[in-house]
């Protein structure tokens, strides 16, 4: 009798479940698949799509955006400074129309942008920086792991706070579980406000787990702002055991554009706070328009209409004429973003991608193989990374456009991450980045693509397993 019920029910919840994947608009592909693993595996199928499978955008439990108040704060932070009109855009209109509407913030002039390679050239800018601070710091970090780093941190916070600066901490529960309540009640002892975003409670399990903050912010006194691929961890300058060294590229932001990663501290904040805290206004610093790159923010995540960073990435590849580099630890490009480059290199563009030969998961290592050989077969370049581990998340085209910031290639971080890139419109930012990804791919083994279709058919099978996993990579 109690098999009875329990399958009734199994039955009812999967038909439920159906319904609401053909509600949803998901691709064939996808919506198939979540059927067969829901009716071919029992009890696990429904558990697996109920924590990875749900459509946020469809959903839209996370209604932040639309909030009367987060609205208005994001009105404020435009009203600060002054866009480029469509009057001057000299080029990329399209791509810069499109992260208008996908992510509000308009690109603007007249900021200094400091490229920083690795982490201790980041650490050492980033503390600078913070001893700057008059007013307040905010801070936003996938991984804050305890090292020598935060032992720094908590010095520096302590000086600070005591000298009235205002410190806010965010940490994603995922990413950073490792911090321990110590560190977390010895931060807030000294007048540090700190909170986990999406923590992993009893209940609310299934509706958070696949949902985390990958962003990397800091923003002192709405002046100075960094992000980038590097998280606080000791490992971006001492490395770790298995993988060495991590390198990896951040940013250091110096004018208006800092208001666009104010406002989005500031919305994960308010997601976050118990009271609905939205953060002052006064926090916005006002600037003269003077000359200096053009800068634009581009974020997105499981509350987003579209996939503002894929879409972002996609535009680029598409737009190019001359060449596209791009360096990226997590390649698992999804149809969309693998066509584009396909496209591209057989049209004649010089397309390559570095990437990191180690890896720090087996599964990830082997789908990401798995996208080689297409790849090497439509002409594209590939370029491993040998020397410790390569975490930077860039692309370049054609000495005109680069983006820094947090995003992999991959469909966890376009579909689920709370992600954050800067597009810089900069000539010379451009060739600087070119020029650094040229003199990596020097130090880095290029695969032939003849060489490559004769690897052991061992390989082939542990790509084919690991590909199957990709969509929740």
């Amino acid at each position: 009798m109690l098999l009875y019920i329990a399958t009734t029910l199994y039955i009812l919840l999967g038909v439920f479940i159906v319904i609401r994947l053909l509600l949803n608009g998901m691709r064939p592909t996808k919506t198939l698949a979540w059927l067969l693993t829901i009716f071919t595996i029992p009890v696990g199928g429904i558990f697996l799509y109920l924590m990875l499978g749900r459509n946020r955008r469809k959903n839209k439990l996370f209604r932040l955006k639309h909030t009367p108040k987060v609205t208005s704060y994001i009105t404020k932070a435009l009203d600060q400074y002054s866009p480029i009109t469509e009057e001057e855009y000299t080029e990329h209109h399209k791509i810069i129309s499109l992260i208008t509407k996908n992510s509000y913030f308009a690109p603007c002039t007249g900021n200094e942008v400091k490229l920083l390679k690795n982490g201790e050239a980041t650490f050492q800018a980033i503390f600078d920086a913070l001893e700057s601070a008059k007013h307040f710091i905010h801070l936003e970090y996938y991984i804050f792991e305890e090292g020598k780093l935060t032992s720094d941190l908590f010095e520096l916070f302590h000086k600070k706070v005591k000298n009235g600066v205002k410190v806010r901490v965010l940490y994603d529960g995922i990413g950073s579980m490792s911090l321990s309540k110590k560190y977390i009640k010895k931060l807030q002892s000294i007048g540090v406000e700190i909170h986990k975003f999406l923590p992993i409670k009893f209940g609310k399990f299934l509706s958070s787990i696949n949902y985390r903050n990958h962003r990397k912010i800091i923003v002192i006194d709405g002046k100075i702002a960094f992000t980038g691929g590097i998280n606080v961890s000791d490992k971006y300058v001492k490395g770790d055991a298995n993988l060495g060294i991590w390198y990896d590229m951040h940013l250091q932001l110096n004018g208006p554009v800092v208001h666009s990663l104010q406002a989005i501290f500031a919305m994960d904040w308010y997601m976050i706070s118990a009271n609905d805290e939205v953060l002052e206004t006064s926090y916005f610093h006002t600037y003269k328009k003077i000359e200096g790159s053009t800068v634009q923010i581009v974020h997105s995540g499981p509350d987003s209409d579209f996939s503002a960073t894929q879409q972002m990435y996609f535009s680029i590849i598409n737009e190019a004429k001359d060449y596209i580099y791009i360096t990226n630890p997590y390649i698992i490009p999804g149809e969309s973003i693998l066509d584009a480059l396909k496209v591209a290199s057989m049209s004649g563009i010089d397309v390559r991608v570095l990437l990191s030969e180690k890896s720090d998961n087996v599964i990830v290592k082997w789908c990401i193989r798995s996208y080689f050989e297409d790849l090497l077969q439509a002409g594209v370049k590939i370029y491993l990374f040998s020397e410790g581990f390569l975490h930077s998340k860039t692309i370049v085209a054609d000495n005109t456009i680069s983006s820094v910031g947090t995003t992999n290639l991959d469909v966890r971080s376009f579909e689920q991450n709370y992600e954050v890139n800067a597009v810089i419109y900069d000539d010379n930012f451009a060739v600087e980045l070119r020029d650094d990804f040229l003199k990596d791919s020097k130090n880095s083994k290029q695969l032939d693509f003849s060489t490559f279709i004769q690897r052991p058919w061992s390989e082939k099978l542990k790509e084919g397993f690991a590909k199957i996993f990709s969509p929740v990579l």
